[in-house]
This record gives C-alpha cells, structure tokens and sequence, in this order.
C-alpha cells in the first residue's frame, strides 16, 4: 500500500493539471471500488471548479467549490493518469510501472484546464481503493479522519505530544507508531527507519520514553525529529513504494536505495561503529527490520 509520502508525491503530481480546473464532468464506470460510490457523487461533483489538492494520512483531499471535498484513497494498486492531449502520465513515483490497462479504469475527471480538455483516470487493478465526498467542515468529523493523530510533517508533531500518547503505555513502540490514533500516515517502512536513526528498538515499552512526570525522554525528542527527517527525506526523493510506483516524467523514484534497515535482513548495520546485522521479526502480521546491537 502507498504510504504519506507516495500519497503526497501523486497530490504533487495532480495539482498542475487539476487545480483551477473545472471538472466538468465525474464519469463512473462502475458501481463500487472497495466500497460503493455516494449514489450522487458524480451529481455532486460535477460542474464544480477545483480548488486545491490537499492530503491528510494517506488520503488526497479534492477541495471544490461550493465547499464540498472529494476523499481518494489509492488501496494496494490504485493510481491516477493524466491524459491531455495525445500523452499521459502518471503522477507519484511508484518502483514498478502501474498499469495502463483501460478496463481497470474505473473514475474519469473530464477537465477544463488552462492549456484544454485533459482527462484524469483513476486506475485500479485491484479495487482497494475507494472515494467519497463530504462538506469541508464535515471532514474532521468523517469516520475517516475523526480518530486520526497528528501529521509526521512539519512541527505540529512534537514530543510533548507523544508523551502524552505513550505515558503508561506497554505496548511495543512500533505498534505505537504505527497507531493511526496517535500519528496520522506513518506506515511500517518509516517507523523501521526512523527507529533505526534513533538506535531504539521496536520491541521496547512505548511508555519507557517519557519519565515521571509525564515528560519526554531524550530518546523520545531524538525520535519525534527522526520521524519528520525520515518522511521529509522520503518526500523529498519522490516516495518509496516497493511496486507499482512511477514518476510524472517516467524515472524511478530512489529513496527504496537508501534504506538502511528495511527490507536488508542478514546485511551488516549502517550504524557506524556497529557491527550487528540487520534482523526482521513480526509484530502483529507486520515484518520489522532492526538492528539487536545498536537498537536498544
């Protein structure tokens, strides 16, 4: 599945061709996806200008006018296309092409732009993926978005914030990050490597971060910061989908080269200085990939 950064990567991607556009006309050539459409959505969204892209986690937000927001969830093979003109591309920066096979074309934007006509696609093999459309002020409310933690971008999300999350907590850390409850889009490849920056292991206590008084630990504040380095790196190079991930202009995107624990079991530490090696176990269906000798 497209973790934030591959999300943002597609929001990036789309904006040029959508924003300001008029999306004259939703066409839905089936029913459902991962679940049913609104039974107006294309009545609701058609005829309305673009206003912004946005993403909150790992969903795209198509702000409209008139104050209605269309919600895209990619799934495990979902991917937009852009046609204008006799080309197409296919905004994000996934690391095997993704299909262009036009009987998985399930949602057409048909668009307005400043250069013409252009198509947006939304493609999906396997159907995990699903839209919706709300009020802007109804999102923070909606089932999807309600119990969501703060962002892994910026500085909203700080340790102060997580102590509180964690004080008391026994759960292992990593199941802690992966709370979508307590950070909103982090997903099981940036919580091994900002684990691994951070020299923490993901089996300990989330609650042996903070102290006493309910304050964050030194451990926790170097955290707090590898978490935002990581995504702000992985955002950077465009993504880090291990399939199905492809930039606008055709490259690969390169951040999966610079992993320094994920996916590298049996290989040697990138710690310096440390000469374990890389190990993977599972916690709750999910591979981790650490390093025993300098994670603590």
């Amino acid at each position: 599945m497209p973790e934030l950064p591959e999300v943002e990567t597609v929001r990036r991607g789309l904006t040029p061709a959508m924003e300001g556009s008029l999306l004259v006309r939703a066409e839905l050539r089936r029913p459902d996806l991962r679940f049913p459409f609104p039974a107006d959505f294309s009545a609701l969204v058609s005829g309305r200008r673009i206003l912004s892209l946005g993403r909150r986690a790992k969903y795209l937000l198509i702000d409209l006018e008139g104050g209605d927001v269309i919600i895209a969830h990619l799934g495990m093979s979902g991917s937009f296309r852009v046609e204008e003109g006799a080309g197409s591309e296919i905004p994000g920066d996934f690391h095997h092409p993704r299909g262009k096979d036009e009987k998985h074309d399930h949602v057409i934007f048909h668009l307005d732009t400043a250069n013409g006509p252009a198509r947006v696609i939304y493609n999906d093999p396997r159907r995990f993926g699903f839209m919706d459309v709300t009020r802007r002020e109804a999102l923070a409310s909606h089932a999807f978005f309600r119990e969501l933690g703060e962002e892994p971008t910026g500085n909203v999300l700080d340790s102060d914030y997580l102590a509180r999350r964690f004080t008391g907590k026994a759960q292992p850390l990593k199941s802690a990050l992966l709370d979508q409850k307590n950070i909103a889009g982090l997903g099981n490849i940036y919580v091994c490597e900002a684990l691994w920056r951070s020299g923490l292991s993901p089996m300990r206590a989330a609650g042996t971060l903070v102290d006493a008084k309910g304050k964050p630990k030194t451990s926790l504040k170097r955290l707090t910061d590898d978490i935002r380095a990581v995504i702000a790196d992985a955002i950077a190079a465009g993504g880090s989908s291990l399939r199905d991930h492809i930039q606008t202009d055709g490259t690969l995107g390169y951040f999966q080269h610079s992993f320094s624990v994920y996916d590298r079991e049996g290989e040697p530490c990138r710690t310096p200085g440390c000469s374990g090696t890389v190990a993977r176990v599972v916690q709750a269906g999910r591979s981790t990939f650490y390093c025993p000798e300098c994670q603590k």
